[in-house]
């Protein structure tokens, strides 16, 4: 605030009309924050009937806020008031020095708190978004009766961030889970954004009418310095580093431990050399700076090993300039916002290396900041970045169920997380961390997603739309990867409950299918053991084959095997054969079927024949029959034309192709794995892999009490695969069929990395 001090030298404060703006806009702030946190019991309590396992925190946290309802007032007032002191005194407090400032006496906060403070800054990005203009007048008008300060959103005691850090404050010492905290901190970006809006403009037009620069020309506000979202990164990363916590470990992490000894020579000797580990960005130690080390390591070698098959590259460029950090953030904000063409085809290229793709657009681009790229190359430490982001998409991209739009949304998203990668190393090594988690349930959305249904149709909107807006805003505030990801839990939330009755729909097709496919097996093995073998007139022939195995297939459908109504077809059938067999032996003179005439009736008209037309049909059975006895086939009548009938078709659910591996008795199968799949839980994941090693996780969602055949759903609630226990088993014989890692997208796609940089494997490689 340099400037600012030497301009207060000229002007001097107005002290009336600071007060007078103070009293406008601090005491309804504090009203309008007041009567939101009254309203927050309500919404709470209906969080709480649809948060499952959660649903006691919630309860705990409505006694806790009214429990303390006084105390986080007066908190928030607290923070408005210094900072608005802060103004008076010459001095505006920054937003970040007062998040510096430890509440609790600590320096060092927890992972909590830092998911507190993101959310804050997040909140404080959508004041800013609603509310731009009037904030951009009243930075220069509260500046200027402050003795003509330069104020910015940073440093404005009543903008966005201050309003941010006073709601963070106000909570600080609630005891909530984060879930909690988190829900508490997003509904005061719902209750208070509309009322903050109205009291900016309200003292906006007090100062107007005050005299305060009334013809104030239509410029931007001075913007925020370019450096202070790195800075407040590096700074986010020291305070969470003290409060490492194992529990925060990616699962990719554990499996990797085993490396480390191997290497610990060589990482020794690599610590210092710009790797992941040192520098303004890095780590001094802790678990997840021995992560970090090992993977420098890991790149280290993978690069030297290219490089000695390249010699031409690794040699070019030893006296050349090294990107800033500064430059490689500038060229990678013009990648994001406009990809080339180059770029968005090797997003869709399953052989080019994104992370070389990307080197050599940031190289290319860096010509439009007037940079020589003949002159350029990268830092270590970045190029380690991009290595790791290109790899991680590379992995996901290969062997993660994603084609087509899917696949080139999740590729849209290279660059951001490339600047990520370079602003906040942590990504790579705390599952926490926002930006991973906003990877993870769009993947989550993506995989496995053609767009087939309505409602697959409307998640890809949703995440096209996620997609749009952080290209479109992210610059260098990672907040933006907490609000979209809230914002897009939300949607998939509304989704899964979609899902579930998705899923209970394809049981009920399962199950209906599978009826059906039983009533026409009882029907054919009935009338197979009437007809095979036996010389029958094709009257009756076509009566058993259509009218009556009709019949008795709906009535099997309907009833079951067990009801009457199966057992009267069937006696139906034996008694129309037992008086075929009597006019075979020339019985003359008995009144054909005169018995039978009410249920041969009540079988036509199942077909669609009315009363007239039956009693016809059922005559020329009769006739049939005395001509068999008279011996004269000449006589034997043809049954009238009977309607076209079909046996019912279950709803088909085409959105994704079902597989059905049949024919057990040849199968070559471990019986201890058909036992393992005949006992298997519902609800338990199995990872499928086709033929092209593409890996889709399934469901068990219905086992059939018929065929004892289990049905698996994917993510959308959609079967795709329906085997007996058997042919689970062959299918883990044959490698296409695996236990389910519970593992996220990033997680699972950074072990594929680390697979990819083993020096082992990638020797037998080559």
């Amino acid at each position: 605030m340099s400037s600012s001090t030497h301009n207060a030298e000229h002007y001097r404060r107005d002290s009336r009309l600071l007060e007078q703006a103070r009293v406008t806009v601090v005491p309804p702030l504090v009203d309008t924050f007041a009567v939101a946190l009254g309203r927050f019991d309500d919404a709470l309590f209906d969080r709480a009937e649809r948060a499952g396992h959660s649903q006691m925190a919630f309860l705990d946290a409505m006694r806790e806020l009214r429990r303390r309802r006084d105390e986080i007032i007066r908190r928030f007032r607290t923070h408005l008031e210094k900072a608005w002191r802060s103004l008076e005194a010459g001095e505006p407090l920054s937003m970040e020095s007062a998040l510096a400032e430890p509440s609790s006496g600590l320096s060092l906060i927890s992972d909590q708190e830092l998911e507190s403070r993101l959310a804050a800054r997040n909140l404080a990005s959508v004041i800013m978004r609603d509310c731009k203009p009037v904030l951009q007048r009243l930075d220069r008008r509260l500046g200027w009766i402050a003795g003509n300060l330069v104020l910015d959103n940073d440093h404005n005691p009543i903008g966005p961030e201050h309003i941010g850090v006073a709601i963070h404050e106000a909570f600080a010492t609630c005891e909530l889970s984060l879930e909690v905290r988190l829900v508490v901190i997003k509904l005061c970006e719902r209750d208070l954004v509309p009322g903050i809006g109205r009291i900016y403009e309200a003292l906006d037009q007090r100062l107007v009418q005050s005299g305060v620069m009334p013809e104030m020309p239509a410029t931007r506000s001075p913007a925020r310095p370019a450096q202070r979202a790195p800075e407040m990164t590096r700074e986010m990363e020291r305070e969470a580093m003290a409060e490492e916590d194992e529990a925060s470990a990616p699962a990719w992490a554990a499996r990797f431990t085993h490396r480390m000894a191997g290497m610990k020579g060589g990482m020794q000797a690599s610590m210092g050399h710009g790797s992941f580990g040192d520098g303004p960005s890095g780590y001094a130690g802790g678990a997840q700076g021995v992560l970090l080390e090992a993977l420098h390591h890991l790149l280290q070698e993978s690069r030297g090993n290219r490089e000695v098959a390249e010699p031409a590259r690794a040699s070019s460029g030893g006296d050349n300039r090294p990107l800033s950090q500064r430059e490689m953030l500038s060229v990678l904000s013009l990648l994001q916002s406009t990809p080339s063409a180059t770029l968005r085809a090797a997003i869709g290229d399953t052989g080019e290396s994104l992370a070389q793709r990307l080197k050599s657009e940031v190289l290319s681009g860096a010509t439009q900041l007037g940079v020589d790229p003949s002159t350029a190359r990268l830092a270590p430490v970045d190029e380690d970045a991009i290595d790791l982001v290109g790899m991680l998409f590379d992995v996901m991209l290969d062997e993660r169920d994603l084609e087509g739009r899917p696949r080139e949304l999740i590729g849209r998203l290279v660059v951001p997380f490339v600047k990520v990668a370079l602003l906040d190393r942590r990504m790579f090594v705390q599952k926490t961390h926002p930006a991973r988690r906003l990877l993870n349930v769009l993947a989550e959305a993506c995989e496995g997603n053609n767009g087939e249904s309505a409602a697959e149709r409307t998640l890809m909107t949703k995440v096209e739309e996620v997609v749009d807006r952080l290209t479109a805003e992210f610059n260098e505030n990672l907040a933006i990867f907490l609000t979209l990801e809230e914002e897009f839990r939300d949607f998939l939330g509304q989704h899964k409950r979609r899902i579930e009755i998705a899923e209970r729909r394809a049981a009920e097709i399962q199950s209906g299918q599978e009826r059906l496919e039983s009533a026409r097996v009882r029907m054919a093995q009935e009338l197979s053991a009437r007809l095979d073998g036996r010389h029958v007139p094709q009257a009756i022939d076509d009566f058993m084959r259509q009218p009556w195995a009709h019949h008795v297939t709906m009535t099997v459908l309907r009833e079951g095997e067990d009801g009457d109504g199966l057992r009267d077809a069937l006696a139906l059938a034996d008694g129309l054969m037992e008086e075929l067999t009597e006019a075979q032996r020339q019985i003359i003179g008995k009144p054909w079927l005169q018995s039978w005439r009410p249920s041969l009736q009540k079988v036509f008209a199942s077909v669609g024949m009315n009363p007239d037309a039956a009693s016809s049909a059922v005559d020329a059975l009769h006739d049939t029959l005395q001509a068999v006895a008279a011996s004269r086939p000449d006589l034997e009548r043809q049954l009238p034309e009977l309607p076209q009938v079909a046996l019912p078709k279950v709803a088909e659910d085409d959105s994704v192709s079902i597989q059905l591996v049949g024919g057990t008795d040849t199968l070559d199968f471990d019986s201890t794995d058909a036992d393992h799949f005949r006992s298997l839980a519902i609800g338990t994941w199995l990872d499928f892999v086709d033929k092209d090693n593409k890996v889709q996780a399934g469901k068990l969602s219905w086992v059939s009490p018929i065929s004892s055949r289990l049905l698996f759903v994917n993510r959308r609630g959609v079967r795709f695969c329906v085997a007996s226990p058997e042919e689970l088993a062959m299918m883990v014989r044959m490698g296409r069929l695996r236990t389910h890692e519970e593992e996220d997208a990033f997680d699972s796609a950074m072990q594929g990395v680390i697979e990819r940089l083993d020096p082992e494997k990638a020797a037998v490689g080559a």
